[in-house]
């Protein structure tokens, strides 16, 4: 390819990139004047600038409930109950079910009638298999490789879960809203993570391997003292255990919601310029927040399937007794 065809190329990709920006623009302040945001206390279309407009951007922590109808649900669930057990079909469970169907879909598409000379969607779907494979087995080494294919299946599904929630029809009707912005999916998300890796833990080691863990009896044979503090720290490492699933639940919910919520606040206040550049924004931290929630199920379940006995052993490979301390080490005859 010749440097005018190069440049004409960049160029023509640039004016791609500021025609879509510009009509984002046009989109928004079109919508500013024909759709404006309703009055969320009264239900009416007239709303005031900026704290209603503010109020109407803003969606409450709680989805909305499709199925069974409103009065139905309110009825089974009151509102003074914190927790309550309602089978129920919320916008966001609708939302992932959509989701879900949509990337399963888009990956048979472009996994079907593979070569061995590929063509454009076999090279993209290997290079994101390699990219993500190579990260994970960068975190954690080959102990890593069994457990690649959940962890690019949970990237995967959070990101586009994510960045579900930046198109404007997710979000906008009450019908439709992002998964990860609903704390009772990231709670799911987060269960199936842990019991992947207990799963992990137990299948590796035993029922009494894994348990000794949390529970070193073993240790009294060194001495009451070594004991009991080995059983103290195992003890918080159990409560630890039982952490996991809502620092990764809420991690994942609060910086979703939050990212919501802000650009919302400042789609109300500014119209198009500076959301269009939050949009960006979350697009990044999205990935970020997906790849972190993957990353840390990967090395919890490395770390369940490790005995303690084998940081040991890594440590003591990796400060081998030079021959001299060797020599001095040795009893004297």
């Amino acid at each position: 390819m010749s440097d005018t065809q190069a440049a004409s190329k960049g160029m023509s990709q640039r004016t791609y990139i500021l025609l879509l920006l510009a009509l984002v623009v046009v989109i928004d302040v079109a919508a500013f004047f024909v759709a404006k945001p309703y009055d969320p206390t009264t239900g009416t279309a007239t709303c005031e600038f900026p704290v209603c407009f503010i109020n109407g951007n803003l969606e409450f922590p709680a989805p909305a409930v499709l199925v069974p109808d409103h009065a139905t649900y309110i009825k089974q669930a009151p509102a003074d109950q914190l927790v309550v057990f309602v089978p129920a079909i919320s916008s966001t469970v609708l939302t992932m079910w959509i989701v879900s169907i949509l990337v399963i879909v888009l990956l048979v598409l472009l996994t079907r009638g593979r070569s061995m000379v590929p063509g454009k969607a076999q090279n993209l779907i290997e290079w994101v298999w390699e990219q993500i494979e190579s990260f994970g087995m960068s975190l954690g080494g080959p102990a890593a490789k069994p457990f690649i294919p959940l962890f690019a299946g949970f990237f995967l599904y959070i990101l586009f879960s994510n960045w579900s929630g930046l198109i404007p029809p997710i979000g906008k009707v009450e019908a439709l809203r992002a998964p990860t912005s609903d704390v009772n999916i990231t709670v799911g998300l987060a269960l199936v993570a842990f019991g992947y890796f207990e799963y992990q833990g137990f299948r590796a080691l035993g029922i009494r391997g894994y348990l000794s863990k949390f529970f070193p009896i073993g240790e009294f044979r060194n001495g009451i003292g070594a004991g009991l503090i080995a059983m103290f720290v195992g003890l918080v490492e159990l409560l630890l255990e039982f952490v996991k699933p809502v620092t990764l639940s809420m991690r994942l919910f609060g910086n979703i919601y939050g990212g919501e919520v802000a650009l919302g606040v400042m789609t109300a206040l500014t119209i198009a310029i500076v959301p269009m550049a939050l949009i960006a924004l979350e697009l990044m931290l999205n990935l970020v927040q997906a790849l972190i929630f993957s990353t840390l199920m990967l090395m919890f379940t490395l770390a369940a399937i490790e005995h303690h006995g084998e940081e040991e052993h890594k440590e003591g490979a990796a400060h081998p007794i030079e021959p001299a301390e060797a020599h001095a080490a040795a009893p004297a005859h």
